[in-house]
């Protein structure tokens, strides 16, 4: 024989009344610990007892659950509700300027503006405030002359070393200058000695070029000889 439906209503005897409470209340609480177990939710359950007895469970924290729970029930709200959401962008807006004001106000404050209805403890915040800006600026200011400094090192001694290597290149067109000038001029030939450029190598890599301007190949001229009118005009007396 099964089990009778039971209807649904206030039981008027307070002794069922209350045995029925415990034993439901328990088996509410055991189905809330097996739905936040197996299902992996979060769940808040709050029992009031006829009497005013507090009974409930949280699986996390029913602080957060709470807080939770009014979050999403706002948000539901504005979203069906144009007015509140007005009035929600409008206390944004009103933060929004009196952030914008705050930050003005210490911005001239920074400047020195605005600073007679200061005391002396804020003052004295704002002075640190700005010698620690002032010492932040020194640091920047000092890593960013650093690293320039050591840029321009580096570009000088790229530098260096493509004067060296320029300097090399000139020495070997000299020296070929030089042998090509041998092979015209002949190996006695003065002229050779006159166009071969001195190079002079210091300790230091430093180099000082004594090169002629303007280093060509060309033919000997030949020297034209001019007779002293003297000469001239002693023949003519001899001859008279």
């Amino acid at each position: 024989m099964g089990r009778g439906k039971i209807v649904i209503r206030r039981i008027d005897n307070s002794t069922s009344r209350q045995v029925t409470f415990s034993k439901r209340r328990n088996g509410l609480l055991k189905k809330a610990k097996e739905l936040a177990i197996l299902c992996d939710a979060d769940v808040g359950l709050i029992i009031f007892s006829s009497t005013g007895k507090l009974h409930d469970y949280a699986s996390t924290s029913m602080k957060s659950i709470i807080e939770r729970y009014n979050k999403m029930k706002a948000e539901h709200y504005q979203l069906h509700d144009p007015t509140s959401e007005i009035k929600v962008w409008q206390r944004e807006a009103s933060n929004l300027r009196q952030q914008l004001q705050y930050l003005q106000g210490s911005y001239n404050q920074l400047l020195g503006e605005e600073i007679s209805g200061l005391n002396i403890k804020e003052l004295q915040n704002l002075e640190n405030k700005l010698e620690m800006s002032l010492k932040g600026v020194r640091v920047k200011k000092e890593q960013t002359l650093n690293e320039q400094i050591k840029e321009l090192n580096q570009k000088g001694n790229h530098f260096h070393q493509e004067n060296i290597e320029l300097y090399k290149k000139m020495n070997l067109l000299v020296q070929e200058n030089a042998e090509l000038q041998k092979k015209v001029y002949g190996l006695g030939s003065t002229s050779v000695a006159n166009t071969v450029p001195l190079i002079m190598h210091s300790i230091n890599n430093e180099y000082i070029l004594q090169v002629p301007t303007n280093l060509e190949l060309c033919q000997p001229q030949k020297q034209k000889y001019e007779t002293p009118k003297d000469v001239v005009k002693l023949g003519l007396q001899l001859q008279q």
